[in-house]
Parts: structure tokens; C-alpha cells; sequence
């Protein structure tokens, strides 16, 4: 039965969307802000479909308490292999475009990593190095739950870029629960940013550090992610993480 529902989540028109994105605009935004917005990835009726997944523990392959490891409160879990195929698709599609972006960070930090044309190659070469546990995820937000700054580094290989969907209706499912982005920039204050999300949208931002021009050639700067306290209601997200774990 749980095969079957994920079987029945729309994933042509999804993919189709991934494609049809500006990818310039969110190019240019990676490059310069270190975050891109993604607008309209998926339909309601896609989010709704998503969302509904969470209580089949059958779908996940384990579920964090964020409260019991001090990451914050509220819960998230991982899917389980195979995943669902419009997750599958949309991993594939967003990492074709983003891998050219992650090529081009390392080209200029001067890293010798270079990432391949497909997402099922690189998965081939997180799964050699031992990491072979998915990471795609959902996360369960409630009155008062909030998710300390971090970062999804998990083994030896890590993808760039990763991606947050929103399954919820800001001012109809939930108030506050902002997506919040901090660089720590050396010899610098650190700088925060808020993306501002409706139900279907997302936003690619930087994993670990990115390069920044300065006045005297590029140098990298690390950044976080969190969730600010949610006020009211209920907040559900997808994300897409594109290495697998240990």
C-alpha cells in the first residue's frame, strides 16, 4: 500500500517545472547572496500528497526529536530507499543544473572535487565511499518548534547546494517558522537573510562555504540554516539533499 501511494504523487509536471526555472537568475543569485529562490516547484495538490506521507513509517528509515540532541524542537525523518518518485525525479533534475554551480564554486576555491553531469553517478560514488543511507527528508514544525542554526554534512562526500520545499500555506497553516540563512564572513560581521516561502516554492542554498569576490580575489565564507520559532499552526517541508549518508 505505502508502494502504491508514492506511486500516486504526480512527478512530470514537477520535473517539467525544475526545467522550465531561470536557471541565470538563480545562477546569479547562488553566486552572489549564496541562496536562489526556486518559485512554484510544486502544485498543492503535490504538497498536500508530500505531506501526507509522514505518518507511513514504512516510507522512513529512522525519525529524529530535534529537543532530545539540542537542534531545536519539532522532528524531521528520513526516507527511506527507494524513494518516492516525484523526490527521486526532482533530486535528479535540480542536481543537473546545480551541478554546474558546484563545479564552478570548487573550480574557483581551488578544490580538485568536480561533480558529474548525473545524480545517479555521484550517488554511485557516495555509495562506494560507505555512504549509502538517503537523505532526503520531512520536517514537522509546531507552535513554539524552531531549528537551531547547522549544517547537513554527513561522510567524506558532500554536494554544495541543497534544497527546502514548502508543503504549508504561510498565514493559513502556520505564522513565523521563517527560513533563515547566516554567513560567517572572516574578519566580518556575520550576515542573516530571510527567504520568504509560499506553499510549492523553494530555495537552493550553500551546504557548507561558497566563494566570494573580495578586493583581492575570492575567499570562502561559511554558512548555516535554521528555522525561526514557529507561532501558530503547523509547518511541513520537504528537503532535498543531494549525498547520501554514512
Amino acid at each position: 500500500m505505502i508502494r502504491a501511494l508514492k506511486k500516486q504523487i504526480a512527478t512530470e509536471n514537477a520535473a517539467k517545472r525544475v526545467d522550465q526555472l531561470d536557471w541565470q537568475r538563480i545562477t546569479r543569485e547562488l553566486d552572489e547572496h549564496g541562496n536562489a529562490f526556486l518559485p512554484r516547484v510544486l502544485s498543492a495538490e503535490d504538497c498536500d500528497a508530500l505531506a501526507a506521507l509522514y505518518p507511513n513509517e514504512k516510507c522512513f528509515r529512522s525519525r529524529v526529536v530535534m529537543e532530545r540532541y539540542s537542534f531545536g524542537r519539532g522532528e524531521y525523518k528520513y526516507f527511506s530507499y527507494p524513494l518516492p518518485k516525484i523526490i527521486s525525479e526532482l533530486r535528479a533534475e535540480l542536481y543537473a543544473h546545480l551541478a554546474q554551480v558546484a563545479n564552478a564554486w570548487n573550480q574557483i576555491m581551488g578544490l580538485d572535487v568536480r561533480y558529474p553531469k548525473h545524480h545517479a553517478d555521484y550517488i554511485r560514488r557516495c555509495h562506494q565511499a560507505g555512504q549509502t543511507r538517503p537523505t532526503p527528508l520531512l520536517l514537522e514544525y509546531r507552535t513554539g518548534d524552531f531549528n537551531c542554526l547547522h549544517q547537513d554534512l554527513y561522510g567524506e562526500h558532500v554536494f554544495p547546494v541543497q534544497v527546502t520545499l514548502l508543503l504549508s500555506e504561510p498565514g493559513r497553516d502556520f505564522s513565523g517558522g521563517e527560513f533563515v540563512l547566516v554567513e560567517q564572513r572572516p574578519r566580518m560581521q556575520s550576515r542573516a537573510q530571510v527567504v520568504t516561502l509560499g506553499k510549492g516554492d523553494g530555495v537552493a542554498f550553500a551546504v557548507n562555504h561558497r566563494p566570494i569576490r573580495g578586493k583581492r580575489g575570492y575567499y570562502r565564507v561559511n554558512l548555516r540554516h535554521g528555522v525561526s520559532r514557529l507561532r501558530s499552526g503547523h509547518r511541513c517541508t520537504l528537503g532535498i539533499i543531494f549525498h547520501d549518508a554514512k
